[in-house]
């Protein structure tokens, strides 16, 4: 497409969009004429002078704009921001080879604000067993659907885009599930057990009720109703919320909180978190880090054993300084000292092989006593 010869910059941000059309998925595509709409009718109500990038300038122009950003009622959320503010600099600096093109100044790297960390929002342990019992007992297609969520951790738009034959034996009584191309434009196998097996054949078997073929091809989707259409966002969400008030859930869950049920699960079962990454398909380890801070099995464990050490500091015999001349009977009692702290030391342990090492040491060190007892005596 050329370049439109009225070099407005309505026309010009409409045209780099389309050119952008070509490399970038249409809800991109989509997001960018948003945030370049929002941007040209702010211009316009405020600087209706300013109709191409060169008369663009940082103050008061951007600076202003970001003001109002901040300004919005209701508020943006940082990450909503961000997203503006990020795809708008791009437009403009993918304009600096036209013939009057924006000042290079228009933005500096503080303008962005801070990322909005939000810890994932697992089910509770008796939420998520009452969820799970009742999706069980409704039986119905998107109730499995919702099951498989749950017990694989894939999104919703991963769980919809599944085929008849993404179950696959990958070795001997080793099966897997292939999750298609999503969010992050890539593909993955996540291993499942015979209970995620039973999920997905009770969803083939549904699957073909009704007016649906019996041998549906290979690339058929997964997911399809009685009236041969996959079921929606909403329809999913409202099967979810219908199940979680027929079970007495303390919430109103969202179908991506099934996923964060699940990441929880596995590491408090003790996977590692590079498992997990690739289990969930996160782009980054960063990602997946935020689910620790939610897993506390580990922190409270640690908690409470530091609580209970607390409470026998006052046990904990005294080791005093030795004098500047020691003789046996200083170096008898710093030994006994010792013994004492260790033997404190063993009876916290669980692990019984430590335990029987520093009871052997503990004998060492009474020997080793008594033969300075010994000595001192000779």
């Amino acid at each position: 497409m050329s370049r439109p010869r009225q070099q407005t910059l309505k026309d010009l941000f409409d045209w780099q969009i389309q050119n952008l059309a070509t490399v970038l998925r249409p809800g991109t595509v989509q997001s960018y004429r948003y945030k370049a709409k929002q941007f040209l009718a702010y211009l316009e109500k405020n600087w209706p002078n300013v109709r191409r990038p060169s008369q663009l300038r940082r103050d008061p122009h951007i600076l202003a704009w970001l003001r109002s950003l901040c300004e919005r009622q209701p508020p943006y959320a940082n990450k909503s921001r961000m997203g503006m503010i990020i795809e708008v600099r791009r437009l403009l600096n993918d304009l600096l080879a036209c013939d009057h093109p924006p000042p290079e100044d228009l933005f500096m790297p503080g303008d962005c604000p801070p990322h909005d960390k939000y810890l994932p929002k697992p089910l509770s342990p008796q939420d998520d067993r009452q969820l799970q019992a009742q999706l069980s007992h409704l039986g119905g297609l998107r109730s499995q659907a919702l099951l498989l969520m749950r017990a694989t951790g894939i999104r919703i738009g991963e769980c919809l885009q599944l085929t008849v034959d993404s179950l696959r034996e990958v070795g001997p009584d080793q099966w897997a599930l292939r999750v298609p191309l999503g969010k992050l434009h890539s593909e993955r196998w996540i291993p499942v057990d015979d209970d995620t097996r039973a999920i997905f054949n009770r969803i083939l078997s549904l699957r073909v009720l009704g007016t649906l073929p019996k041998v549906p091809g290979p690339s058929a989707r997964l997911l399809l109703q009685k009236n041969g259409r996959p079921p929606s966002y909403w329809t999913m969400r409202n099967e979810l919320i219908n199940a979680a008030r027929q079970a007495a859930c303390s919430v109103q869950p969202t179908p991506h909180q099934l996923r964060h049920s699940f990441a929880t699960e596995i590491l408090r079962a003790g996977a590692s978190l590079p498992v997990v990454k690739e289990l969930l398909g996160h782009r980054s380890i960063e990602m997946t880090l935020r689910y620790v801070q939610v897993s506390q099995v580990d922190l409270q464990r640690e908690y409470y054993k530091a609580r209970q050490m607390m409470g026998q500091l006052h046990l904990i015999p005294h080791i005093t300084k030795p004098n500047a001349d020691p003789g046996i009977p200083d170096i008898l009692h710093l030994l006994t000292n010792i013994r004492h702290f260790v033997e404190m030391y063993r009876r916290q342990l669980n692990d019984n092989k430590r335990s029987r090492t520093l009871a052997r040491l503990i004998n060492r060190l009474f020997k080793i006593s008594g033969e300075l007892k010994a000595l001192d005596a000779s």
